[in-house]
């Protein structure tokens, strides 16, 4: 399986594979053009309620990640998205995008953990 983050101000080369941006809102600055998506699916990002709650605070990280987690598990569409996202994680590189500045503390990061496990 093949999944890998990138945030998607500093990508300087675009790397090959199935883009797929998982935020909720468009990064502001970067063009349609310049994304080079494959697929924008803004159902798998956080509730905008949950999101200003995190503020991107890394000490709320593991409250953020579990109340994310419940979020996804409660809307079937979400995991219809995901399983579909890690079966095509099985036959090519599939790249989440992002916006946020933390590489470490963020949704993407939650979302990467929950595809590659079994």
């Amino acid at each position: 399986m093949s999944v890998l983050l990138r945030r998607i101000y500093d990508e300087e080369k675009i790397l090959g594979g199935y883009r797929v941006l998982v935020d909720r809102v468009w990064p502001r600055g970067i063009s349609k053009e310049k994304a080079q998506l494959d697929k924008w699916t803004k159902i798998i990002a956080p509730s905008s309620d949950l999101r200003k709650w995190f503020d991107h605070d890394a000490d709320k990280f593991e409250g953020f990640k579990e109340k994310y987690l419940e979020e996804i598990n409660q809307s079937p569409e979400a995991q219809e998205l995901l399983n579909a996202l890690k079966e095509k994680a099985e036959n090519q590189r599939v790249i989440l995008l992002y916006g946020a500045k933390d590489e470490q503390h963020n949704h993407a990061v939650v979302l990467k953990d929950w595809l590659e496990k079994e």
